[in-house]
């Protein structure tokens, strides 16, 4: 059987690395945690919320592919607390990689950044985000103030 795979946008996320360690070259590829700040945004049709925080623990392969892995907790209006994480890749020529590790920008359309996401909820109103099964495709950003942002676009397949 033969399908196109239909979606709906989620929302779109945006947040800032506010610190950085380079733990060096493990035996699994070069590893880098970066801790993402408070006030980033996720915006939705179905839902709105505030970054309150998360962390990356990225990993360098050896051909320079770079393997986010990412927790976040998000808040919403009224207090209601969401855990998202994701997981995916950056793929793109090694120099461009090789900037983006070094947290140098890169032009958004020399990569490819995709993940697969999992929403995490005891909110009654975003009960259905549990069952969700979502993708999302990133990039990286200059911010107006020169610093750099990370966005995703995630999308639950129906």
């Amino acid at each position: 059987m033969t399908r196109q795979l239909d979606a709906e946008l989620i929302g779109r996320l945006r947040m800032q690395v506010v610190g950085r360690h380079h733990l060096g070259e493990t035996p699994r590829g070069g590893r880098r945690i970066d801790f993402l700040g408070d006030g980033g945004s996720f915006e939705g049709p179905r839902l709105r919320a505030q970054v309150k925080g998360g962390i990356d623990h990225m990993l360098r392969t050896g051909d320079g592919t770079m393997r986010p892995d990412v927790k976040v907790v998000l808040a919403t209006a009224q207090g209601e607390l969401i855990y998202l994480t994701y997981t995916g890749t950056m793929v793109g020529p090694r120099d461009v990689t090789q900037a983006a590790w070094e947290g140098r920008p890169t032009d958004p359309t020399a990569y490819t950044l995709r993940t697969t996401a999992v929403f995490e909820t005891a909110a009654t109103d975003y009960l259905w985000l549990n069952t969700a099964v979502c993708v999302g495709y990133g990039e990286r950003y200059l911010k107006d103030d020169r610093s750099l942002g990370i966005q995703f676009d995630f999308y639950a397949l129906l």
